[in-house]
């Protein structure tokens, strides 16, 4: 089993959320969250700030911790073949400045504010509805149900 330790911000600004297009070495496209993984040694406080600012290239701040998710994906469908486990650390972030732009050199090649209700006609990582779930509902355990995946929604 693989292991992934990640985090990701979660910026609405005006009934829009900041969104990052992924597009896989075989030309696969799906959106999601500014974030990834964390580097060993290294607070995922931190690594959201710096997947903001290396993905999407603005600079921000985090408001406030929203939660965790941690999920199995199976074999089949995980990148490596192998049965996957990623934790992701959600955390409200608010952008302070700096123009968007992809990521140079990586599989971020979009960064963009999406009216909320326009989400669901995206392909789209299931992140992007956790992480808008814990920011709407802000639970106390930081804990929701997983978003079920198929058809526009991704692992």
């Amino acid at each position: 089993m693989s292991f992934r330790l990640a985090a990701y911000a979660v910026c609405v600004e005006d009934g829009r959320v900041l969104l990052v297009r992924h597009v896989s070495p075989e030309g696969v496209s799906t959106w999601s969250l500014p974030g990834g993984g964390v580097e060993h040694g290294e607070d995922p406080f931190d690594a959201v700030i710096r997947e903001v600012a290396e993905e999407t290239g603005c600079t921000a701040v985090v408001e406030r911790l929203l939660g965790v998710d941690s999920r199995l994906i199976p074999a089949d469908i995980a990148r490596a073949g192998v049965l996957h486990q990623n934790v992701g650390v959600f955390y409200r972030v608010r952008v302070t400045g700096g123009p968007l732009r992809p990521e140079p050199g990586d599989d971020v090649t979009e960064s963009v504010w999406t009216p909320i209700p326009d989400l669901t006609g995206l392909r789209r990582s299931s992140l992007v509805d956790n992480g808008l779930a814990l920011a709407r509902t802000l639970p106390p355990t930081g804990h929701i149900t997983p978003t079920p995946v198929g058809g526009l929604l991704q692992h």
